[in-house]
């Protein structure tokens, strides 16, 4: 009973240690971390307070050297598996090579725990706002004309490293909406070219509509249907890609053709290039975010590699010759000594329902795009950054993609332009990247499935809050516990070994829940799709002002728009009264 009662006035004192850490960062108008931190802090804070006097100390020498802070580059392809970047021998059984991107990793770090976000948009807010997904309600993946984006109010990295005086850009795969306050150069970039949506633009063509991977929105390939009544069911027009600057005009850029869709990486990498190179003559920090396309998913001629696959190629023969030109540039230019580089995926390969000859599929961890199981968060990531970061090696450490957020906020002098009026789940990861593997600060992840948390993990431990498949339903153990190095693919639930472990799990999840309430989570935003276009077509200008009679018609037919987030529509909720 003694050792029970001590157990416990620990277990008390360590919360009650938590709590006034929190009233402490309130009080001081400090960042606001999820709950889970300050547990984490009040057991390791002198640590590592000691380890930032020393960090700190580093920087300011960096700083001295070059002149400038450094600058900060972040590459993030598409759904690809864990291990088909960086570890050879898994290379070879896929039949993929990568050169460029394993002497990347040879060079610097290779992460065995970058976890992120279960889809493309909820893995791109994240990193955008170090914010889970779900805190932005930025969770569902956009899709053509969703008519949703990223609100305002959310604080992205680019415009907290705009206020430390960096120069900043977006090139590739924005995925954050298609309404015009989500566009990245109204979200802190200076410069922007970007795609509203995913890769599956490829099939949004007329190569597609003609090999039947998309229906209905090119039907000038088959003969008029004469019972079609209803022309503003299928949209006619949207914009691929766009550009624009912060305070200037948003321009379309080329057609909807497959042929530009093809067009998009190369000319993305071109501009990150010409971006780097620019900045870096006039002797300005830059921030540039190269999140690529991939590859087609319509089936290519161009064959690179034995899988005969679109991802490989998209990897195989774009990302990685990316990859050593930008290596090549940054050496050429003299600033790779004082260039972060991070390269990962946004999230698992799209192992359930992908396209014919995509080459998505699992490898060492079970699920894919859309799971909350390992498979599907997390994925392959490598840091670079000669003579700073050790080469060679190979990290243990959990960290989370909205951990860059942060780390790349501290290393850039720019923390006091973090906001401090809502939860920050980033943690700085600064010890890590310098400090080397055992120095991260987490070891938790909160794994969210849509609206709904999907799973937890601490440490080695995880914790599904939910099932991922219909056999664990029907077990009636839906909440299934794992020891993950013994079961790296979840296929073993310990409930009877693990059982001991239901109890912290529980607190963890209420901590984070309360804090939630507390901090209460925002709506994505919605509005009239790809407004503010310069040269914009009359089709698109349709789209904007469709026609109405309201004299004939008694409701506005883009009142919708104001209720997306309310969907799937509950009839019991009141409508709301028509505008006039």
């Amino acid at each position: 009973m003694k050792s029970s009662k001590s157990t416990m006035g620990c277990a008390a004192a360590l919360l009650i240690t938590s709590l006034a850490s929190i009233n402490t960062v309130m009080a001081a108008n400090k960042i606001v971390h999820d709950a889970e931190y300050y547990v984490l802090e009040a057991q390791n804070g002198d640590q590592w307070a000691t380890e930032d006097k020393s960090l700190d100390q580093k920087l300011a020498e960096l700083r001295k050297k070059h002149g400038t802070p450094p600058n900060i580059i972040h590459i993030m392809w598409d759904d690809t598996a864990f291990g088909d970047v960086g570890i050879p021998a898994i290379q070879q059984v896929r039949g993929l090579e990568t050169p460029n991107l394993n002497k990347m990793a040879e060079e610097g770090i290779l992460f065995t725990r970058m976890y992120t976000e279960v889809g493309c948009t909820p893995s791109r807010a994240a990193v955008s706002t170090g914010r889970l997904a779900i805190r932005s309600g930025m969770y569902n993946i956009g899709m053509l004309l969703e008519s949703h984006g990223m609100g305002s109010e959310e604080v992205t990295i680019a415009e907290v490293l705009s206020k430390a005086g960096y120069a900043t850009a977006f090139h590739g795969k924005w995925h954050l909406g298609d309404i015009e306050e989500s566009y990245p150069h109204n979200q802190g970039f200076d410069e922007a070219f970007f795609t509203g949506y995913n890769q599956i633009l490829s099939l949004w063509t007329e190569r597609g509509e003609v090999g039947n991977a998309t229906m209905g929105l090119f039907e000038n390939i088959l003969p008029a249907d004469p019972y079609k009544k209803d022309d503003t069911f299928v949209t006619k027009d949207w914009v691929m890609v766009a550009e624009g600057t912060t305070g200037g005009e948003t321009l379309r850029w080329g057609d909807n053709t497959h042929e530009n869709y093809m067009k998009i990486d190369p000319e993305a990498q071109r501009r990150t290039l010409e971006f780097i190179e620019r900045n870096a003559k006039a002797g300005k920090p830059f921030y540039v975010a190269n999140w690529p396309m991939l590859n087609s998913f319509l089936p290519l001629p161009e064959k690179c590699s034995v899988a005969r696959s679109n991802l490989q190629a998209g990897l195989q023969c774009n990302i990685d010759p990316f990859i050593g030109k930008l290596m090549t540039k940054l050496r050429d230019l003299g600033i790779a000594d004082n260039t972060l580089v991070i390269a990962m995926a946004d999230n698992g390969p799209m192992a359930h329902n992908p396209p014919p000859g995509g080459g998505f599929a699992e490898t060492i961890f079970r699920g894919g795009k859309g799971d909350f199981l390992e498979g599907g968060v997390r994925v392959p990531a490598q840091a670079w950054w000669p003579g700073v970061i050790q080469e060679g090696q190979i990290v243990g450490d959990i960290i989370h993609e909205t951990d860059l957020f942060t780390t790349f906020a501290r290393l850039a002098g720019a923390t006091q332009y973090i906001p401090t009026d809502r939860i920050i789940d980033g943690i700085d990861q600064s010890a890590l990247l310098m400090n080397g593997d055992t120095k991260g600060r987490r070891d938790h992840v909160f794994i969210y499935a849509g609206p709904q948390l999907g799973a937890i993990v601490k440490g080695n431990y995880k914790r599904h809050m939910i099932s991922p498949d219909p056999v664990g339903e029907a077990s009636g153990i839906p909440a299934a516990f794992y020891f993950l190095p013994a079961d790296p693919r979840e296929k073993s639930p310990m409930l009877a070994n693990l059982i001991h472990l239901k109890a912290p799990f529980n607190r963890m999840n209420l901590r984070h829940q309360l804090w939630k309430e507390k901090y209460p989570d925002s709506k994505e935003k919605h509005g009239i799709p790809w407004t503010g276009i310069a040269n914009a077509s009359p089709k698109l200008k349709q789209h904007a002002q469709p026609k109405k009679d309201l004299s004939k018609l008694p409701f506005d037919p883009l009142e919708y728009i104001e209720h997306l987030d309310q969907l799937p529509f509950d009839p019991r909720l009141k409508p709301a009264p028509p505008r006039r």
